[in-house]
């Protein structure tokens, strides 16, 4: 039987700075950085593509069943593969956000990510989780939990920022729009809706910088590691 694996998990809305800090403490502590963000954008893009209506619930499930979601740890950050094909950039596209959020509101599509995320936490062994229902639904018996946040317009200023590195056209007002839109969308759904778990750390980054986030985070594990040895 395989050992319950050791995960941290991070939650949060767009823009809340979660990714690149999951990135970074799952480096420094030396975990393995589980995206969950981007299987959902994997199925988003797989329906996408084989024309799959978000609708046909069915359907959906079954192309799940079908599709090989895997990533590639040895890159930093870790690309992600759709049946061994690199999708890491195709993934990130306001189109794709919005798809997103919905099939994960999808009762099929959630149950089948929810198992293939908690196979690979296993077999890691050491996880850091991040997504937005890691904490409260998929490992609620994490051993550290944290939830980031930040107001909406620093957290829409950083997604365009970052739209606008990767050569995207668009306006910083649509992205704050289309944002405020998955944020109602992800908080409002009835299943696995995008919440703190009860025992999680919030942390608002409005204000912090990426390492003052991560030697937070950090400080916190190492110093509950330190103390469960003594």
């Amino acid at each position: 039987m395989c050992a319950k694996p050791v995960v941290i998990t991070i939650d949060g809305p767009a823009g809340a700075g979660k990714s690149t800090v999951s990135r970074l403490v799952a480096r420094r502590l030396d975990f393995v950085y589980l995206d969950t963000g981007a299987m959902y954008r994997a199925v988003a893009l797989a329906a996408k593509k084989n024309g799959v209506d978000l609708e046909d619930h069915q359907s959906l499930g079954a192309l799940c069943d079908k599709l090989d979601i895997s990533f590639d740890n040895t890159t930093d950050p870790p690309r992600i593969l759709l049946d061994s094909r690199d999708i890491s950039r195709e993934i990130r596209t306001p189109e794709i956000d919005m798809l997103a959020s919905r099939v994960s509101a999808i009762k099929e599509v959630r149950e089948a990510m929810t198992s293939l995320q908690r196979k690979v936490a296993a077999e890691a062994g050491k996880v850091v989780a991040e997504g937005r229902d890691m904490g409260t639904v998929v490992f609620p018996s994490a051993r550290w939990k944290f939830f980031l946040t930040a107001t909406l317009d620093e957290r829409a200023r950083r997604r365009y920022e970052e739209l606008i590195q990767r050569g995207e056209k668009i306006s910083k007002s649509n992205v704050a729009k289309e944002m405020k839109k998955r944020d109602e969308q992800d908080s409002n759904r009835a299943l696995a809706p995008l919440k703190p778990a009860d025992d999680a750390m919030i942390i608002d980054t409005t204000n912090l910088s990426i390492d003052q986030v991560v030697n937070r985070i950090c400080d916190i594990v190492d110093s509950t590691i330190s103390q469960s040895q003594k």
